[in-house]
């Protein structure tokens, strides 16, 4: 139930998620999150070409992850923080479901090491 939830709340979590399955494109998001980058500054680190750092643009675009810009021939791109928060939040779900059973299993552990004492 709290999965259903969790993914009715967030239905564009595919796209994001498939989106920063690439480590080219969480790279790009990682340059994006210092500030606004032309495409030409975003592949230059990863020593690729315009046409294919454009397609990765096109996909962390369709994601809502950045934002595209065009002034003539040059493409602008920003990072949108409101999907980034929407996966965060899903992520934090599951980190909340572990941490409560990663303390029950402590407190069974520490229970059995007192009484092994005793």
């Amino acid at each position: 139930m709290l999965n259903q939830m969790v993914e009715q709340s967030h239905p564009g979590l595919n796209g994001v998620f498939h989106a920063l399955a690439d480590p080219t494109r969480r790279a790009m998001v990682r340059q994006l999150a210092s500030g606004q980058r032309t495409v030409s500054e975003l592949a230059e680190p990863h020593a690729m070409s315009l046409a294919a750092a454009s397609k990765h643009v096109k996909v962390l675009e369709g994601a809502g992850l950045i934002r595209r810009e065009i002034e003539g021939r040059v493409h602008h791109c920003s990072l949108e923080r409101l999907p980034l928060q929407q996966a965060l939040s899903w992520l934090r779900t599951y980190t909340e479901f572990w941490d409560e059973r990663l303390d029950a299993l402590e407190g069974l552990l520490n229970s059995e090491d007192d009484d092994d004492r005793h």
